[in-house]
């Protein structure tokens, strides 16, 4: 589409957004593209814009692609209007499907602390393979971090006697979270034995923390296999990934009394209503207990 390029550009220098969601913008303004053909801008109308909503609902596309979709082109018009590309908004009253809610994948604590101990022990042997992935999962669950998080850190950004790591979230919004005795040691393990060993494979010296088998920066894909390969017999999906971690930690924390907004800072959410998510699933899940467990449920 005209101008896509330059409102992604956008996105990325000035409101500063993901690469994932910069991403996800464009193919979104791709596929409206293709359903409009090659016309002006100045042209679509609401018309159009709810056209093309209706054959992705035909194609079976999920209530949360769509409302992107629309969030997409509502920004992109809204662009384009300041830009001074088209005189008025056509998607000013765009309207997609509302969201459903869908509670995060957690596990329990009683799991996790299984889990976890296990690597530990599978880590003892020296592996660096093996004392790499059981400080990731330490990291990722002690820390509550995105997966993006995980991946840049560097190791200056690690204060092993605090516990804190300094971590670049979404945004490029810095902040300091805090991790436990077990997460410290099983990095300091890790750094110790297993990443001089992982280092020795690259062709250059990296600042990353976490290497891959290769000895440069661990990217995404490795991280999710990973957690998949240690969480899924935990919560029964194949398809877990690192967020499940993250929501774990959240929802753990809730559950042992902390604060609401301090869980926020953790998570670093730009909004409170994001991490209340999370006392739905404190609620739920205090709900289905007492189903199973009270004589008059």
């Amino acid at each position: 589409m005209v101008a896509a390029g330059a409102f992604a550009e956008h996105l990325q220098q000035v409101r500063r957004l993901s690469p994932a969601t910069v991403r996800a913008y464009r193919s979104d303004l791709r596929d409206l593209g293709d359903s409009i053909g090659g016309r002006d801008l100045a042209d679509i109308d609401l018309e159009a814009l709810r056209d093309w909503l209706w054959r992705a609902t035909q194609r079976g596309d999920a209530r949360s692609t769509l409302a992107r979709r629309a969030a997409a082109a509502r920004s992109f018009f809204s662009w384009a209007q300041d830009e001074g590309l088209i005189e008025h908004d056509p998607s000013l009253r765009l309207v997609a499907p509302k969201r459903g809610r869908t509670l995060p994948t957690i596990a329990s604590r009683e799991s996790l602390t299984a889990l976890l101990d296990a690597r530990r022990a599978a880590a003892a042997g020296g592996d660096p393979i093996a004392l790499r992935d059981h400080a990731i999962l330490e990291l990722l669950y002690g820390a509550g971090i995105r997966v993006s998080e995980l991946c840049g850190l560097d190791l200056d950004d690690l204060d092993l006697d605090r516990g804190t790591a300094r971590v670049l979230g979404k945004g490029s919004k810095e902040r300091v979270v805090p991790f436990g005795a077990p997460a410290r040691k099983a990095i300091g393990a890790y750094l110790t034995r297993g990443r001089p060993a992982l280092a020795t494979r690259g062709e250059a010296s990296s600042p990353a923390v976490f290497l891959g088998a290769r000895g440069g920066r661990i990217g995404p894909r490795t991280v999710y296999a990973v957690v998949a390969e240690a969480l899924g017999p935990l919560v029964g999906a194949d398809t877990v990934g690192p967020h499940a971690l993250r929501h774990s930690a959240a929802t753990h924390l809730l559950d042992g009394g902390a604060d609401l907004r301090a869980v926020q800072e953790i998570l670093g959410h730009a909004s409170l209503g994001t991490t209340q998510i999370y006392t739905h699933v404190s609620a739920e899940r205090l709900t289905a207990t007492y189903r199973l467990a009270h004589p008059r449920a």
